[in-house]
């Protein structure tokens, strides 16, 4: 059976990296999917603009809205506007930003994640007052960024709690991970140099040492530690959920901000996961699961989120293994016609049968297109994009889906579908002057920030 299931692996694989018969007959048209992808991103952002307007998120088919915390803070507004920008839709972007700077407010009394809010929101301001230059989305960010900082003070150990009450400023959560802790230093260090204030960037950056000095003698660190102790609660190593964008900001923020330590700490870590973590088989390259303090194999899995990992290593300048591993995402992607949350690549079936509209397989394709220039992404990302389009999209938005394998459909289309994945699409297919690669860095949450200085 396994030898079975391993040929059919192998046949998907070759198929994938074959040029169809349309596709050898046919040129693309980056110019008309640039358009469809802006028609469908239009086509959920007036679905959530109808059912959802004034709230966090659109449920699509039962064409209601829901909130993440006791009262709204506009994420897919927020998450929506900065892509309303790039498709060159400038009035209605416009609205949403007088709307957010004259609603907007984060004195409330409640808590909330964050890291989610964190990369949502504040990445999404800051990366607006860059595009508009409007006072008022800076302000914003700087009166969010001191109220998630008790986070940060209020930990014995630096690493900040998970959870932050926006007006009283306590705390709790003490079990927090790798990606949560370490995925902040994008957006606060933005925030310290369009500010002047130091501050924010000091505190993500040390939170993100910490949990690199915490790392095992095999340079891997686990899932989940307490940031009141420092301990290690599970050693389970891997890129996948709670792990992934702690690598992913090594780089970025190398980049961005020209941070040495940052080049450093990727370059250890990253020649820990090409040791443990890297698996070839019979089907290709996949980064699976070890034991952080053994470095022993222990889940052949790969998923949604891990996908990431093709785009980091291209701006990390390792295209040849962005490549070979972007291969394997594309079979995840084409064993069930949408890739599932989570993959058994020993078994090449779905381990976790979700899709919540993930954006990392396309945030990758993106990258490595403009790192190569070859068209064989664009038309990888066509293949996305008809997926997409096929299985997930409702009369009245995108809904995510329940199992990929029958295709039920769940009700929630999340804000970072408006802002990442069909960006990212959108991205692929248009003009490269609509965004300059070179001098912008994404954020987790695809909100493009720009080194002005």
């Amino acid at each position: 059976m396994l030898r079975s299931v391993l040929l059919c692996a192998a046949a998907l694989l070759a198929l994938s990296l074959m040029p169809s018969a349309s596709r050898a007959a046919d040129t693309l048209d980056a110019d008309r999917l640039a358009v469809e992808v802006k028609a469908e991103f239009l086509h959920a952002w007036h679905a959530y603009k109808t059912y959802a307007w004034g709230h966090d998120g659109l449920r699509p088919l039962s064409r209601t809205f829901y909130d993440w915390h006791e009262e709204p803070l506009y994420l897919g507004a927020i998450e929506g506007m900065g892509t309303l920008y790039l498709m060159g839709e400038t009035a209605e972007a416009d609205s949403v930003r007088e709307f957010l700077a004259q609603n907007l407010s984060f004195d409330k009394d409640f808590f909330v994640k964050n890291f989610e809010i964190t990369i949502r929101v504040l990445g999404a301001l800051v990366s607006g007052y860059q595009m508009t230059e409007d006072a008022r989305l800076l302000e914003l960010a700087r009166d969010l960024g001191d109220r998630l900082l008790p986070a940060f003070q209020k930990s014995p150990t630096g690493m900040p709690y998970m959870y932050v009450n926006l007006r009283t400023g306590e705390v709790k959560g003490t079990k927090s991970n790798p990606g949560e802790i370490g995925t902040m230093l994008v957006e606060w260090g933005a925030l310290s140099q369009l500010t002047g204030d130091p501050k924010y960037y000091n505190y993500a950056k040390y939170a993100l040492l910490q949990v690199y000095g915490r790392r095992s003698p095999l340079d891997l660190v686990g899932t989940w530690l307490d940031v009141e102790t420092g301990e290690w609660l599970d050693p389970d190593s891997h890129l996948s959920a709670c792990i992934d964008s702690y690598y992913e900001y090594m780089v970025k923020a190398a980049i961005l901000f020209d941070d040495k330590d940052c080049w450093e700490m990727w370059r250890t870590s990253s020649a820990a996961i090409f040791r443990y973590l890297a698996d070839t088989t019979a089907t290709g390259l996949w980064y699976g699961h070890a034991d952080m303090n053994t470095g022993k194999r222990t889940k052949q899995w790969f998923g949604a989120l891990d996908a990431f990992f093709p785009a980091v290593l291209a701006l990390a300048g390792e295209l040849k293994g962005a490549a070979e591993l972007q291969r394997s995402c594309m079979l995840m992607w084409n064993r069930h016609g949408v890739e599932p949350e989570q993959f058994d690549y020993d078994r090449m079936h779905a381990a976790r049968n979700r899709y919540f509209l993930n954006p990392e397989i396309m945030e990758s394709t993106y990258y490595l297109y403009v790192y190569t220039g070859d068209d064989h992404y664009r038309w990888m990302g066509k293949a996305l994009f008809d997926s997409l389009r096929t299985y997930c999209r409702v009369e009245n938005g995108y809904a995510e889906l329940q199992d990929v394998i029958t295709k039920e459909k769940f009700d929630r289309m999340e804000s970072y579908f408006l802002a990442e994945t069909l960006k990212y699409l959108y991205l692929l297919f248009a003009p490269p002057e609509v965004l300059d690669f070179r001098t912008h860095v994404f954020n987790t949450e695809a909100h493009p920030i720009r080194r002005t200085w």
